[in-house]
């Protein structure tokens, strides 16, 4: 009796141990969800054009399935005629791969472009001046990434009342709010638009916003830790604004305005891991976020 228990023991034993390391290895072997930043990019000149290819050589290495894209899409206003040059010509590769772009609103966009951008279907922003999306389905109702894609030219009360009752009801684990306009910037040319940051900030840290990208200002731009959220500018995509960044501001992490870039992002459950590469490939930055 003694030795079938015994038997029965060391059975049970080893089924405990192969499966524990089993379930941990399936939860770490969870692929990452990547995607692509780029900002102020729709100038349609060698810069953009360089970025763009830059993105397809690193597709390769770190397979991106989307974009989301910081506004200004296309230079000087919006244009619908320029769609192709500025957006369909340089990201054709990528587009032809069934790469998606997901699109803010910029300034300069909503001068002759406000109707045909939200309604453009590459841009998928579904005729809406400010929408959600979800990335990364996990058990139950929750999404790894909810983004959150803002109009920060128009920032009145219907869409501050919409971004109050997405995020309450969001069950991502990481939240993501993409726009235009950055609430924290080191750079000379757009100073940070402390009007916005008085409406925006407080539902940030009310539902624990991890991550706030920008652009607008045409320089790369980490800004340290804001009320416990990460900010990150990336306005160099297409245009640059060289030396614009005050490199004694105090909010300033780590900052580019020499190179073009644009950022590619991995996350997983428990890690988001920023890295901004110049137009030749080299790294400017990486930085990850610990959930």
């Amino acid at each position: 009796m003694n030795r079938i228990f015994s038997t029965l023991l060391a059975a049970f034993c080893l089924a405990a141990i192969i499966a524990i390391p089993s379930l941990a290895q399936d939860s770490a072997l969870k692929p990452p969800i990547i995607f692509a930043v780029i900002g102020d990019t729709g100038s349609g000149d060698e810069a953009q054009r360089a970025v763009a290819q830059q993105m397809v050589k690193q597709r390769q290495l770190k397979p991106f399935e989307f974009v989301i894209m910081l506004g200004d899409n296309i230079y000087e206003k919006g244009e619908k005629e320029k769609i192709v040059s500025h957006f369909e010509e340089p990201y054709k590769e990528l587009l032809a791969d069934g790469v998606q772009f997901y699109a803010s609103l910029g300034n300069h966009d909503i001068i002759k472009g406000l109707e045909f951008q939200t309604n453009y279907k590459n841009f998928n922003m579904g005729g809406r001046r400010y929408y959600n999306f979800t990335k990364g389905s996990r058990e139950g109702s929750e999404s790894l990434l909810e983004f959150f894609a803002l109009d920060t030219n128009k920032l009145d009360d219907a869409q501050l009342g919409w971004l109050d009752q997405s995020l309450k009801a969001s069950t991502a684990r990481w939240k993501i709010a993409f726009c235009h306009h950055s609430i924290y910037s080191s750079a000379r040319m757009h100073r940070p638009y402390v009007k916005l940051r008085e409406k925006l900030e407080p539902l940030y840290v009310k539902y624990g916003v991890n991550a706030v990208f920008a652009g607008h200002s045409h320089c790369y731009e980490r800004v340290k830790p804001q009320k416990g959220v990460h900010y990150f500018t990336e306005g160099a995509s297409g245009e640059i604004k060289k030396k614009t960044l005050d490199r004694k501001s105090p909010l300033m992490a780590f900052g580019e305005d020499s190179v073009n870039s644009f950022l590619i992002v991995q996350v997983t459950d428990n890690a988001m891991t920023v890295e901004a590469i110049a137009a030749d490939g080299k790294l400017i930055d990486s930085y990850t976020i610990k959930r």
